[in-house]
């Protein structure tokens, strides 16, 4: 099982762990361009939004419920139509290639892995059959391989192998979602809350995994409202609100930012936090946008 690098009241920024490379020397997997997508035809949800993931790093998109962080995950995975929304402007590109458009098991095996808030696994499946469902794009040496390299990384998953995922704890449930989405050998994983609803040892542990899966080789492009966590283990950060994207910065920058410290790490300075200090941060990001 893996095991917590550091304490979870001093959360530490990854590159505490392993030396990580400047964003702009490396190459470019995943960019979404001027992105614009509408719900029912009717509502606009995403204004012009635009981000990278480079090679083998780990990007945060922050931002409050409703600000669109889930939807950009959706467009990136073939998803919007399963909610009736659409792309109408912009381009979304693995590797030099457009996948926008893409049907979502298109878009797996082009490279996309995703666990989506919720978990969202089988519930009434085994470990092993949630497992094996996620490698259904490779073939059967692939699987098995992958499936070693799952049970190797979450031994809890392992040695739960043959039990009901149903009854797992969230945090269990949580290593099956995320090692169901590595069956699928992804260029860039997608996860939407992986810390939501655990309790903050488990944070740590999703934590740690992160940053694990990361050292593989996978990029990761973190949605999170937790951003103390997020901020710690990525490179780069973006803010969402609204549908646009308001801040664009490396990670280190973001922990820094004042406006980020008060209203995303809840870390305030004495005397400020009054709701005529809240209106005018509104406005301000307002403005931002």
């Amino acid at each position: 099982m893996l095991q917590a690098r550091h304490t979870v009241a001093g959360l530490r920024p990854a590159r505490d762990l392993a030396p990580a490379a400047r964003r702009e020397d490396r190459q470019r997997v995943l960019a979404v361009q001027n992105l614009e997508v509408v719900y029912e035809d009717v509502i606009l949800v995403l204004k012009g939004v635009s981000l990278q993931v480079p090679d083998g790093a780990v990007v945060a998109l922050l931002g409050a419920n409703g600000a669109g962080k889930t939807t950009v995950l959706r467009a990136i995975t073939g998803l919007l139509d399963v909610h009736r929304g659409r792309i109408t402007k912009g381009s979304i590109t693995l590797d030099g290639q457009r996948i926008d458009g893409r049907s979502a098991p298109e878009t797996v095996r082009a490279g996309i892995g995703q666990v989506m808030e919720g978990r969202r696994i089988f519930t009434e499946f085994t470990v092993h059959e949630n497992l094996v469902v996620g490698g259904h794009t490779v073939d059967r040496g692939t699987l098995q391989a992958n499936l070693d390299r799952v049970y190797s990384l979450f031994d809890v998953l392992a040695d739960r192998r043959k039990e009901v995922a149903g009854y797992l704890s969230g945090g269990e449930q949580q290593m099956l979602a995320i090692g169901r989405a590595l069956m699928a050998q992804p260029r860039v994983l997608l996860l939407d809350e992986p810390s939501l609803g655990l309790a903050p040892l488990m944070v740590q542990r999703i934590r740690d995994l992160v940053l694990e899966i990361n050292a593989t080789g996978t990029a990761v492009l973190l949605v999170e409202q937790n951003a103390a966590m997020a901020l710690s283990v990525a490179s780069h950060g973006y803010v969402l609100e609204t549908g646009r994207v308001v801040m664009d910065r490396p990670a280190a920058a973001l922990r820094e930012d004042d406006d980020i410290r008060e209203f995303y790490l809840g870390l305030r300075e004495e005397g400020a936090g009054s709701f005529r200090d809240v209106k005018h941060y509104r406005r301000r990001k307002r403005w931002l946008s």
